[in-house]
């Protein structure tokens, strides 16, 4: 055999070259072979690729342009008329002699740690979603395709990162609006100072918290920061509504409000909107030039570094950001936010061993409760939505009529919500029922075994509120918390048990050119566990909470222990129909 023969061979024997070439060849000659060639200034397409595609993309383009255009004309009459309309009568009311000054003391009581509150928590889900999706997002084709070519990233990614940047602000300039209206309603004050100093935090909030998630999405080290501090930024947004909850009703603590209006962008917001009222805080100024200065540094730094983010990040959020949108278009809400859940690595669980059961009947508790403590987050969420529950109830116990009826549905809703961070197992087992072939019990039995681990749970999690509650001064009536918790527990369950998305809900052969009922019949259809024990308690719960003799505290208890076992026994009769439609499937 020939060297040149064996040199072609991929089989044959390593030779030694002596050459002088092969002297002079570097040590990393192989890592620069699998490395890409790099192009020069000669190799750049970039103009006449994006023109080419600017061409080719102009009727999708165009097409694209309508359907914006549409939507944006949509969002702008929803807000004139829900929002603008409105507020101009009120204003005309007020120039006739109604006075709404009495609500301003209130107004001013809640707007530090309330705006502490809806700042922080802005920052937290704009930050957030740079763990899974990012403000420099292109489509899948930029991704895979136009970007794996010799042409620039900055012309390609740029525009991304300014869109994200005008999406977050133009909630932040609605919200400006509103406080504007509210502070002129409430307080007299005029509407330009007003809305020029709620500006300052509207805007300038959020195109830092943009920015931040530009961070998220290039850094490894920031994004594992994150995913630490949310369980501690989210017990501090609850905490600073319930403070503004409590002040708002006459117990604030205004050392602790002057720490949080200077202790980030967050209160500096809440600075900036005080300074035109009769509560402005020293150093509105100082406080408005924090926000300024910072955010338009970050905003020429981030607008730099938008090219930086890596290729194969680029793809990821793509593909991610894709999945989650064709979820949302068929409805499968859960199908999305399991997408989100991966996509942004909180998936992650801890190893915990729990001792096996002696008895068969605690297996499915068993294996609820060590699912649970692997997933700790899923419990410390309970507990998070539970304080927005009691507040809710605590403001229903000082309502009157129709306002104490609202309140009242709004901390039963909660109260679901908080529930249901608990009966994941049971949505797990109904995703797909032949995942429930380990179990020796129907389908429908199993979901009744999974109600009892979040019930023993949600019960001891309701006597500590109701514990908590009547030692900060409550009535007997805080002992109804507990007796919440099987209703919604199974409502949760008839939830869990719907099947397959009713997409054919929406629509309706009937509706004409003004649109029909499917939105609301597929919404009561989707959400008709919680609604129905949202709708049957709310009564009685309120004439329970209003009042103090036991009589009607005992009618909400049993109300709610019968409305458990119909959901209950609706729940076993959804599971029943789950797996008769599986068995032609497994078959």
């Amino acid at each position: 055999m020939t060297a040149e023969t064996r040199a072609d061979d991929p089989a044959a024997p390593d030779l030694v070259d002596t050459s002088e070439d092969a002297a002079e060849e570097p040590e990393d000659a192989g890592e620069a072979a699998e490395a890409p060639a790099e192009w020069s200034a000669d190799d750049d397409w970039t103009d006449e690729t994006l023109a080419l595609l600017r061409a080719l993309r102009a009727p999708h383009r165009r097409q694209r342009a309508k359907q914006i255009g549409f939507a944006v004309y949509c969002t702008l009459l929803v807000l004139v008329v829900w929002g603008a309309v409105p507020s101009l009568g009120l204003f005309l009311q007020a120039s006739t002699g109604t006075d709404y000054t009495g609500h301003g003391s209130t107004l001013l009581a809640a707007m530090p740690s309330g705006i502490a509150a809806i700042g922080l928590a802005a920052v937290l889900l704009v930050v957030r979603d740079g763990l899974w999706r990012g403000p420099v997002v292109p489509p899948r084709a930029t991704a895979d395709w136009l970007l794996a070519h010799p042409v620039r990233p900055r012309p390609v990614l740029r525009p991304w990162f300014w869109l994200s940047c005008g999406l977050a602000l133009f909630p932040g300039l609605v919200t400006a609006c509103g406080g504007m209206v509210a502070l002129g309603l409430t307080l007299r004050v005029g509407l330009p100072a007003a809305l020029g100093w709620c500006l300052v935090g509207g805007a300038c909030l959020p195109l830092l918290a943009t920015c931040a998630g530009l961070l998220v999405e290039r850094s490894d080290r920031a994004a594992q920061w994150v995913r630490r501090l949310t369980p501690y930024a989210t017990l501090l947004v609850v905490a600073l509504g319930t403070q503004s909850v409590l002040a708002a009703t006459g117990h604030p603590v205004h050392w602790l409000e002057r720490v949080e209006l200077w202790s980030g962008p967050w209160g500096w917001a809440g600075i900036a909107a005080l300074a035109p009222t009769r509560a402005a805080v020293p150093g509105a100024w100082v406080a408005a030039g924090l926000l300024i200065v910072p955010t338009l540094v970050c905003l020429v730094l981030a607008d730099r570094a938008a090219a930086t983010v890596p290729l194969i990040r680029l793809r990821e959020r793509a593909r991610a950001a894709a999945g989650v949108l064709a979820a949302l278009r068929t409805i499968e809400l859960r199908a999305a936010r399991l997408a989100v859940t991966t996509a942004s690595g909180g998936t992650r669980q801890r190893r915990v061993r729990l001792p096996a059961p002696r008895r068969a009947w605690l297996v499915v508790p068993w294996r609820d409760a060590l699912a649970l403590l692997r997933s700790p987050a899923r419990l410390g969420r309970a507990v998070v939505l539970t304080v927005p529950a009691l507040l809710c109830a605590v403001l229903a116990h000082g309502f009157r009529g129709v306002p104490s009826a609202l309140a009242t549905a709004f901390a039963l809703v909660f109260g679901y919500l908080a529930v249901a961070q608990l009966l994941e197992p049971a949505r797990i087992e109904t995703d797909d029922v032949r995942r429930a072939s380990w179990s020796p019990y129907p389908v429908s039995d199993l979901m009744l075994r999974h109600a009892i681990l979040p019930t023993l749970v949600g019960v001891l999690l309701g006597l500590a509120c109701s514990l908590l509650l009547v030692l900060s001064g409550g009535g007997p009536a805080a002992w109804l918390v507990p007796a919440t918790v099987p209703a919604m527990v199974g409502a949760g369950l008839v939830n869990a048990c719907r099947g397959v998305i009713r997409q054919d809900l929406m629509y309706s052969a009937r509706q004409g050119a003004g649109g029909g009922a499917g939105p609301f019949v597929f919404a009561a259809w989707y959400a008709a566990g919680p609604a129905v024990a949202v709708l049957v308690l709310t009564l009685p719960f309120s004439t329970a909470l209003r009042g103090t003799a036991a009589a009607p505290i005992g009618t909400a208890a049993l109300w709610s222990l019968v409305l458990a076992a119909g959901l209950l026994r609706w729940a076993w009769g959804r599971a029943r129909k789950l797996t008769a439609q599986a068995r032609p499937v497994s078959a």
